[in-house]
Protein backbone atom coordinates (compact mmCIF):
# COMPACT_ATOMS: atom_id res chain seq x y z
CA UNK A 1 0.00 0.00 0.00
CA UNK A 2 1.38 3.39 -0.97
CA UNK A 3 1.15 6.42 1.23
CA UNK A 4 -0.49 9.55 -0.10
CA UNK A 5 1.88 12.31 -1.11
CA UNK A 6 2.56 14.82 1.66
CA UNK A 7 0.53 17.99 1.52
CA UNK A 8 2.69 20.98 0.52
CA UNK A 9 2.92 23.72 3.13
CA UNK A 10 2.51 26.35 0.42
CA UNK A 11 -1.13 25.92 -0.53
CA UNK A 12 -4.30 28.02 -0.82
CA UNK A 13 -5.53 27.33 2.72
CA UNK A 14 -2.22 28.29 4.33
CA UNK A 15 -1.94 31.34 2.06
CA UNK A 16 -5.29 32.58 3.40
CA UNK A 17 -4.08 32.01 6.97
CA UNK A 18 -0.93 34.00 6.21
CA UNK A 19 -3.06 36.73 4.60
CA UNK A 20 -5.13 36.93 7.79
CA UNK A 21 -1.93 37.48 9.79
CA UNK A 22 -0.82 40.17 7.34
CA UNK A 23 -4.21 41.92 7.58
CA UNK A 24 -3.95 42.32 11.37
CA UNK A 25 -1.50 45.28 11.18
CA UNK A 26 -3.66 46.81 8.42
CA UNK A 27 -6.71 46.49 10.67
CA UNK A 28 -4.74 48.01 13.58
CA UNK A 29 -3.61 50.93 11.42
CA UNK A 30 -7.16 51.69 10.25
CA UNK A 31 -8.56 51.42 13.78
CA UNK A 32 -5.86 53.59 15.36
CA UNK A 33 -6.20 56.16 12.59
CA UNK A 34 -9.96 56.27 13.12
CA UNK A 35 -9.67 56.34 16.93
CA UNK A 36 -13.15 54.88 16.47
CA UNK A 37 -14.47 58.39 15.81
CA UNK A 38 -13.80 58.97 12.10
CA UNK A 39 -16.50 57.17 10.08
CA UNK A 40 -14.44 56.57 6.95
CA UNK A 41 -11.55 54.95 8.79
CA UNK A 42 -13.98 52.95 10.95
CA UNK A 43 -15.53 51.55 7.78
CA UNK A 44 -12.05 50.69 6.48
CA UNK A 45 -11.21 48.99 9.81
CA UNK A 46 -14.48 47.07 9.75
CA UNK A 47 -13.93 45.92 6.16
CA UNK A 48 -10.35 44.83 6.92
CA UNK A 49 -11.58 42.93 9.99
CA UNK A 50 -14.48 41.41 8.05
CA UNK A 51 -12.29 40.31 5.15
CA UNK A 52 -9.69 38.84 7.52
CA UNK A 53 -12.47 37.00 9.39
CA UNK A 54 -13.85 35.68 6.12
CA UNK A 55 -10.46 34.12 5.33
CA UNK A 56 -10.86 32.08 8.54
CA UNK A 57 -14.05 30.47 7.28
CA UNK A 58 -12.70 29.96 3.75
CA UNK A 59 -9.26 28.58 4.63
CA UNK A 60 -10.76 25.85 6.81
CA UNK A 61 -13.21 24.86 4.10
CA UNK A 62 -10.46 24.74 1.46
CA UNK A 63 -8.14 22.71 3.72
CA UNK A 64 -10.81 20.10 4.43
CA UNK A 65 -12.41 20.04 0.97
CA UNK A 66 -9.15 19.66 -0.93
CA UNK A 67 -7.26 17.70 1.74
CA UNK A 68 -4.74 20.50 2.29
CA UNK A 69 -4.49 20.14 6.06
CA UNK A 70 -0.92 20.71 7.24
CA UNK A 71 0.86 20.91 10.59
CA UNK A 72 1.53 24.59 9.84
CA UNK A 73 -2.16 25.23 9.24
CA UNK A 74 -3.19 23.40 12.41
CA UNK A 75 -0.95 25.72 14.45
CA UNK A 76 -1.07 28.98 12.47
CA UNK A 77 -4.83 29.06 11.86
CA UNK A 78 -5.91 29.23 15.51
CA UNK A 79 -3.07 31.67 16.28
CA UNK A 80 -4.24 33.95 13.45
CA UNK A 81 -7.85 33.70 14.66
CA UNK A 82 -6.98 34.54 18.26
CA UNK A 83 -4.63 37.34 17.20
CA UNK A 84 -7.28 38.98 15.00
CA UNK A 85 -10.13 38.69 17.50
CA UNK A 86 -7.93 39.55 20.48
CA UNK A 87 -6.52 42.62 18.75
CA UNK A 88 -10.01 43.84 17.86
CA UNK A 89 -11.31 43.34 21.40
CA UNK A 90 -8.32 45.10 22.97
CA UNK A 91 -8.67 48.04 20.58
CA UNK A 92 -12.41 48.33 21.24
CA UNK A 93 -11.75 48.36 24.98
CA UNK A 94 -8.78 50.73 24.69
CA UNK A 95 -10.99 53.25 22.87
CA UNK A 96 -13.74 52.89 25.48
CA UNK A 97 -16.27 51.16 23.21
CA UNK A 98 -16.28 47.81 24.98
CA UNK A 99 -15.94 47.12 28.72
CA UNK A 100 -12.58 45.61 29.60
CA UNK A 101 -14.22 42.74 31.48
CA UNK A 102 -15.72 41.49 28.19
CA UNK A 103 -12.30 41.49 26.55
CA UNK A 104 -10.74 39.72 29.55
CA UNK A 105 -13.46 37.03 29.69
CA UNK A 106 -13.24 36.27 25.97
CA UNK A 107 -9.43 36.29 25.88
CA UNK A 108 -9.22 34.13 29.02
CA UNK A 109 -11.52 31.58 27.39
CA UNK A 110 -9.54 31.61 24.13
CA UNK A 111 -6.20 31.19 25.90
CA UNK A 112 -7.67 28.56 28.22
CA UNK A 113 -9.04 26.46 25.36
CA UNK A 114 -5.74 26.74 23.48
CA UNK A 115 -3.85 25.54 26.59
CA UNK A 116 -6.35 22.69 27.05
CA UNK A 117 -5.79 21.59 23.46
CA UNK A 118 -2.02 21.50 24.01
CA UNK A 119 -2.53 19.67 27.33
CA UNK A 120 -4.36 16.78 25.65
CA UNK A 121 -2.75 16.85 22.20
CA UNK A 122 -0.84 13.60 22.79
CA UNK A 123 -4.17 11.86 23.46
CA UNK A 124 -6.07 13.33 20.53
CA UNK A 125 -7.43 16.51 19.00
CA UNK A 126 -10.40 18.37 20.44
CA UNK A 127 -12.26 19.20 17.28
CA UNK A 128 -14.14 22.46 16.91
CA UNK A 129 -17.75 22.04 17.93
CA UNK A 130 -20.84 23.64 16.43
CA UNK A 131 -20.96 25.81 19.53
CA UNK A 132 -17.37 26.90 18.90
CA UNK A 133 -18.28 27.87 15.36
CA UNK A 134 -21.33 29.77 16.61
CA UNK A 135 -19.10 31.49 19.15
CA UNK A 136 -16.73 32.61 16.42
CA UNK A 137 -19.57 33.86 14.22
CA UNK A 138 -21.12 35.82 17.11
CA UNK A 139 -17.78 37.34 18.09
CA UNK A 140 -17.08 38.40 14.50
CA UNK A 141 -20.56 39.88 14.11
CA UNK A 142 -20.35 41.72 17.45
CA UNK A 143 -16.90 43.16 16.73
CA UNK A 144 -17.93 44.23 13.23
CA UNK A 145 -21.07 45.82 14.70
CA UNK A 146 -18.96 47.83 17.15
CA UNK A 147 -16.58 48.91 14.37
CA UNK A 148 -19.17 50.04 11.82
CA UNK A 149 -20.31 53.65 12.37
CA UNK A 150 -24.00 52.88 12.88
CA UNK A 151 -26.40 55.62 14.00
CA UNK A 152 -27.06 55.40 17.78
CA UNK A 153 -30.30 53.39 17.48
CA UNK A 154 -28.57 50.65 15.48
CA UNK A 155 -25.32 50.88 17.47
CA UNK A 156 -27.38 49.99 20.56
CA UNK A 157 -27.82 46.48 19.11
CA UNK A 158 -24.06 45.83 19.42
CA UNK A 159 -24.02 45.19 23.17
CA UNK A 160 -26.81 42.62 22.77
CA UNK A 161 -24.86 40.75 20.11
CA UNK A 162 -21.72 40.94 22.25
CA UNK A 163 -23.68 39.64 25.27
CA UNK A 164 -24.77 36.63 23.22
CA UNK A 165 -21.16 36.15 22.11
CA UNK A 166 -19.94 36.24 25.72
CA UNK A 167 -22.56 33.70 26.87
CA UNK A 168 -21.72 31.29 24.02
CA UNK A 169 -17.98 31.90 24.55
CA UNK A 170 -18.18 30.93 28.22
CA UNK A 171 -20.50 27.96 27.59
CA UNK A 172 -18.30 26.53 24.85
CA UNK A 173 -15.21 27.11 27.00
CA UNK A 174 -16.76 24.96 29.73
CA UNK A 175 -17.68 22.34 27.13
CA UNK A 176 -14.08 22.22 25.85
CA UNK A 177 -12.79 21.89 29.43
CA UNK A 178 -15.10 18.93 30.09
CA UNK A 179 -14.14 17.30 26.79
CA UNK A 180 -10.42 17.74 27.54
CA UNK A 181 -10.80 16.25 31.04
CA UNK A 182 -12.75 13.29 29.63
CA UNK A 183 -10.19 12.73 26.88
CA UNK A 184 -7.30 12.79 29.35
CA UNK A 185 -9.11 10.57 31.89
CA UNK A 186 -9.92 7.97 29.20
CA UNK A 187 -6.36 8.03 27.86
CA UNK A 188 -4.69 7.41 31.22
CA UNK A 189 -6.90 4.43 32.11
Amino acid sequence: MTRPAPVPVVNAANALTALRLILIPVFIAFTVTSQLTHAGWRIAACLAFGFASLTDFVDGWIARRFELVTAFGKVADPIADKALTGTALVLLSAYGRLPWWVTVVILAREIGVTLLRFWVIRYGVIAASRGGKAKTALQVLAIAWYLWPFPPALAAVGPWIMAAAVVVTVATGLDYALRALRMRREAVR
